[in-house]
């Protein structure tokens, strides 16, 4: 069963180009069930698991305190590997073609207001490299909605700061382009001119932000640095980076621009996935009325 596993993440890998992110996870996942079959059911081939068999799993985690969104994509994985098989001709059936999964509920997403992202941006203060890195590294992070992932491994080829926008390649290895405000683009010409030198060593390469070895930022220096300079701003719930990502598309969205645009920029394959923000809007315009409508005062 683990051989048929790692033939999926091949396929996963080399055709589908999924990152390396989604690859453990899937992987695990089906490592995970393949264990279960072997230990409960005395299933040790994917060609004789029954669909009774892939129910009584998923009953098992839904027993063992799993988030939703951990459960779906546990069903998910099991679907994609059933898919496999059959279009390896390893079995003539889908069995998971009648399996469903939980439900799952989209929380509304946290974000900062306008007012507490001009605090954020302009915590960096100084004219060292590591506040110029940092002044940029927050501005673009605003200006753009970046995932973590793609902001830590944006390189310089992929900026074209004369006209404003640059290239990222996100999930699935979907190319796209995005916008970059006038803010971001000076204090990155700024950070690139007078503050990435600083970190540049005999073996950097070509990222964009670097480390004081001189290596690109990881993803954990990022989350360390966004909570750093929330932190300095005095905002004092927890802020989480992607947060920068959720307060770009809600400020976009409050401002007029067009959801289908917001999907683009984001990088969503499905439409369905930028409508969360539609709920913040609501969610928005239904306090600012109760708030300030004459007619709902002292009620």
């Amino acid at each position: 069963m683990l051989a048929v596993i790692e033939d999926f993440g091949n396929e996963l890998t080399l055709e589908r180009g999924r990152s390396d992110h989604t690859l453990w996870a899937y992987e695990s996942d089906l490592r995970q069930c393949a264990a279960w079959l072997a230990r409960h059911a005395g299933t040790r081939d994917w060609r004789t698991v029954t669909p009774e068999q892939a129910t009584d799993w998923l009953h098992a985690l839904s027993g063992d305190d799993f988030a939703v969104a951990s459960l779906a994509r546990k069903l998910t994985a099991l679907r994609m590997l059933a898919r496999h098989l059959v279009r390896e001709r390893v079995r003539e059936d889908d069995f998971t073609a009648l399996l469903s999964g939980p439900k799952l509920v989209r929380r509304v997403p946290g974000m900062l207001s306008e007012g507490e992202v001009d605090r954020l941006l302009a915590a960096p203060q100084g004219g060292d490299a590591f506040a110029l890195r940092d002044r940029a590294l927050l501005e673009l992070f605003y200006a753009s909605g970046l995932r973590v992932s793609e902001l830590a491994g944006l390189g310089l080829q992929q900026l074209d700061l004369e006209n404003g926008f640059l290239r990222v390649f996100g999930k699935g290895a979907k190319e796209r382009v995005v916008p970059v405000g006038g803010r971001a683009v000076s204090a990155l010409k700024v950070y690139l001119e007078a503050g990435r030198p600083h970190f540049v060593r005999a073996k950097t390469g070509g990222a964009i932000f670097l480390s004081e070895r001189g290596g690109p930022l990881s993803r954990k220096t990022l989350w360390y640095l966004v909570q750093k300079y929330a932190a300095a701003a005095g905002i004092e719930r927890g802020v989480k980076p992607h947060q920068l990502r959720h307060s770009f598309a809600s400020h976009l969205l409050g401002g007029g621009a067009d959801l289908r645009a917001i999907q683009e920029m984001l990088g969503h394959a499905n439409l369905e996935t930028t409508q969360i923000y539609t709920a913040v809007e609501e969610k928005r315009l239904v306090e600012q009325h109760a708030k300030f409508h004459p007619r709902n005062k002292d009620v």
